[in-house]
């Protein structure tokens, strides 16, 4: 059947190389892509659109054998009826539309998904769910997300008998950038926790792989995460023996 084909989601951002200056480019830092090549699949590029929808969705994943919702901004508050936080990170639209689309749509197909950081709030809030917009107003510290650019790192403690645990053991120290949390998670099994009270991992138990992680691997040196993506999304692959709509 050969390998795996993951799919990772990214920015539409202006970029510049060589003597080209600013010109839009679909981006995604090379780790995720590391990361997902490293572990035995083939990575592809997902570039946001502001026209997604359920069908564009499934169109797409139906061609893919797994998911990363990568990392990015803040997630549009208005998406869970929130008034926006003065902390809150100018939004993106496209971002927003297609990956709660991919969000809705991998969960229907069963399809293998791995949420980091971002990826983790957009499955939360395509769920139902609820974002804490700043997390040092109520931990009272920046470790999460020290500086710009700097990731912190703290540990996290897992839920005995969760896939997270399975996978990473009881504790384990990850590098960590964000100053969002989740604060509800409708039909998710909460899997990992900061020191401090911070919601860290989340599951659906009863999906072949729906797992997320408020922390960064792809940036870390621990491949397990990745690993078990690949695994769920391998033994499985079919996407050229799936029924047609009609």
């Amino acid at each position: 059947m050969g390998r795996p084909v993951i799919g990772i989601t990214a920015y539409v951002e202006r970029a510049s190389w060589g003597r080209w200056v600013d010109v839009p480019g679909a981006l995604v830092p090379h780790r995720y892509v590391r990361q997902v090549e490293e572990a035995g699949a083939i990575a592809v590029v997902i570039p946001p659109r502001l026209d997604a929808d359920d069908s564009t969705a499934r169109d797409l994943l139906e061609r893919l054998d797994g998911v990363v919702l990568a990392g990015g901004v803040d997630v549009a508050p208005e998406l869970y009826a929130d008034e926006r936080h003065p902390s809150v990170q100018a939004s993106r639209p496209d971002r927003d539309t297609t990956e709660i689309a991919i969000a809705r749509m991998s969960a229907e197909l069963d399809l293998p998904v791995l949420g980091i950081c971002r990826g983790m709030q957009v499955m939360a809030v395509e769920a139902g769910g609820l974002l804490e917009q700043h997390v040092p107003d109520r931990v009272g510290h920046d470790e999460h997300s020290p500086a710009p650019t700097v990731y912190g790192s703290h540990p996290v403690h897992t839920v005995a008998g969760t896939r997270v645990a399975e996978i990473l053991g009881e504790e384990v120290d990850v590098p960590s950038y964000h100053h969002q949390s989740v604060l509800t998670h409708p039909g998710y099994v909460a899997s990992a926790w900061a020191p401090d009270g911070t919601l860290e991992a989340m599951e659906v138990p009863e999906a072949r792989f729906r797992l997320a992680v408020q922390w960064h691997p792809e940036v870390g040196s621990d491949p397990r995460l990745f690993e078990a993506l690949i695994a769920a999304a391998t033994p499985t692959r079919s996407r050229w023996s799936r029924p047609s709509r009609g």
